[in-house]
């Protein structure tokens, strides 16, 4: 089949965006990989998918694809994309949409200067509930926050678990650009005590609102950003009292503002979204 698709970006965290409510969708996970593929698709960190929501008072349904072709729970950067598409493309004349992902509703707006907030909701910091395997572990704590150990080739590292509708280990290192991101990331993203895998981000914090982000994210590998990365990095940082809301948080392909007032308060994201060319692909059977 042809497929009409949109490439966009998210702070240089990009996707390909399709509307699935004037188009049938229903592809297999190798197709997802490869549409994602960067030599042999269109190439992106994830596949957005537009659809109508069944549920009264929900405007759409957002389904998210990783590169490597499994369906995950969130994409902060993605919703922002998300909000960009529906609007350019007439889906809604709302400025403020309410949308179902698979781990709850969403809240963007789009704002007068041409940046995009979203209520990304309250993070869930039970270890089992993110879900991390905290058994045995001896933790400590910083702050409000509580630290576990994670041993990783012989090493052991401290992190903040917080999931943001999917799941995310914060790290602080000294410096985010000689961190060994690209070694440890893909042994935290499959360490045993993650049974959904994990998106492993290494924080730098430069002052008390001003952090930078690298993000080795689950199923797509180091991005340029990361939505939910950075709203979990922030509420890591707070809870362990280093920073103070607002906070602006650094990334390789931009910078996003992440809000928080603690506790069961909603972590609010800002940041832009782009949009980068419209086009069309042949989508065959490869496989499942």
């Amino acid at each position: 089949m042809k497929l009409k698709f949109t490439k966009m970006h998210g702070a240089g965290n990009d996707f390909v965006v399709i509307d699935a409510i004037s188009q049938q969708i229903n592809f297999t996970a190798a197709q997802w990989q490869h549409l994602g593929d960067r030599r042999f698709g269109v190439g992106a960190d994830q596949m957005l998918v537009v659809e109508k929501s069944p549920a009264e008072g929900v405007d759409f349904r957002y389904r998210i694809y990783n590169a490597d072709g499994g369906e995950v729970e969130q994409c902060g950067n993605g919703a922002r994309a998300f909000v960009k598409f529906v609007t350019d493309k007439g889906l809604t004349s709302k400025r403020a949409i309410r949308v179902e992902t698979m781990s709850g509703i969403i809240e963007p707006r789009l704002e007068d200067d041409g940046r995009i907030t979203v209520d990304m909701g309250a993070p869930i910091l039970t270890p089992a509930a993110v879900p991390f395997d905290a058994a045995n572990l001896d933790s400590r704590t910083e702050g409000d926050d509580v630290l576990w150990p994670l041993e990783i080739q012989g090493k052991q590292v401290w992190i903040s678990v917080v999931s943001m509708g999917n799941p995310h280990a914060v790290q602080v290192v000294e410096d985010s650009e000689a961190a060994p991101v690209l070694i440890d990331g893909p042994l935290i993203e499959h360490h045993p005590r993650f049974p959904k895998r994990v998106n492993a981000g290494f924080m730098q914090v430069l002052d008390r609102h001003h952090i930078k982000l690298r993000v080795f994210e689950r199923g797509a590998g180091e991005t340029l950003a990361c939505g939910t990365g950075a709203c979990a990095a922030v509420v890591a940082g707070i809870r362990r009292g280093l920073l103070d809301t607002p906070v602006k948080v650094e990334t390789h392909g931009g910078e996003l503002s992440i809000a928080w007032a603690g506790g069961q308060q909603p972590v609010m994201m800002t940041g832009p979204a782009v949009t980068v060319f419209e086009g069309e692909i042949e989508i065959a059977a490869v496989g499942n």
